[in-house]
């Protein structure tokens, strides 16, 4: 049961039908040994333009989670629904960031890159792909290095094209699965500004897997907490409040060090009604 403190969640407020309805999922994957339960009866719903974070320790199911709603993985229990439709099967509709930024095919240029989802999803004809890929390079700041090759960027780079190849396909949700975890912290930080950025300029619905508290509070407007394996939902939270410029803040610290007792439910009976001004406790 899910019981309301100190206000409501955006998606408690929105009468609207959400854009993406995650609606009791359980998913399960198989090894030798056994079956094992990676997330269990997860709910959510993510609305237009809502920058969404999945936040939770390792072995959680928020990988997992996200490849579901992609339609790579189907859930034992419950369903996944897309404007309204159920989610069987992959589709352009819902595109992938992943954290390899080797799936660039190395011998396609940073624009053939982008260009190429574009022409194999027969979305659209070579010329306006490349109109397109153009379009979205300038975006993120690549227009320059369009006819280059992925061996000779930077991981930050690399981050860049990726994000421009999927938003090109102008996907309904943007589904980025710890995209910038093998980048330094100085690149890391850079890329989280560029991406908050360009989400101002685009407003695209982002769905982020992160590990690290400090990027949720950073990258999203709403956090949903996932439990220690498997993963049941612990809070969702409103962090709309919060940027780059907020790191190292009291404020920011407060909130760092609730969203951790939260996770790995540290947090006193009596605390549970101090806090964040917008939360949803899950029992």
């Amino acid at each position: 049961m899910n019981a309301p403190l100190q206000g409501h969640t955006a998606s408690s407020l929105n009468t609207a039908e959400p854009l993406l309805a995650v609606d009791h999922v359980s998913l399960e994957y198989r090894t030798p040994e056994r079956v094992v339960r990676a997330t269990h009866q997860v709910s959510f719903e993510i609305d237009p333009a809502d920058r969404y974070v999945l936040l939770g320790p390792s072995g959680c199911g928020k990988s997992t989670l996200l490849k579901s709603i992609a339609g790579f993985i189907k859930p034992c229990e419950g369903e996944i629904r897309l404007l309204g439709q159920k989610v069987e099967q992959p589709g352009p509709d819902r595109i992938v960031v992943f954290q390899e930024f080797d799936q660039l095919p190395p011998w396609k240029t940073v624009k053939q890159n982008v260009m190429f989802p574009l022409l194999a999803s027969k979305t659209l004809k070579r010329g306006e792909a490349e109109e397109r890929a153009l379009h979205y390079l300038d975006k993120v700041g690549l227009s320059a290095f369009a006819d280059a090759y992925p061996h000779t960027l930077s991981g930050g780079m690399k981050a860049r094209v990726a994000i421009a190849r999927a938003l090109a396909m102008q996907p309904k949700i943007l589904l980025m699965d710890e995209p910038f975890a093998a980048l330094d912290a100085l690149t890391r930080r850079k890329m989280q500004e560029e991406l908050l950025l360009l989400w101002e300029e685009v407003r695209f619905t982002l769905l982020f897997v992160t590990h690290s508290i400090e990027e949720a509070l950073v990258v999203g407007n709403r956090i949903l907490l996932l439990s220690p394996h498997p993963g049941r939902v612990r809070a969702e939270i409103h962090s709309h409040q919060y940027d780059l410029h907020s790191l190292g803040g009291v404020e920011f610290q407060a909130s760092a060090r609730r969203i951790h007792r939260l996770l790995f439910d540290e947090v006193p009976e009596a605390e549970r009604e101090l806090g964040f001004a917008d939360i949803r406790i899950a029992y």
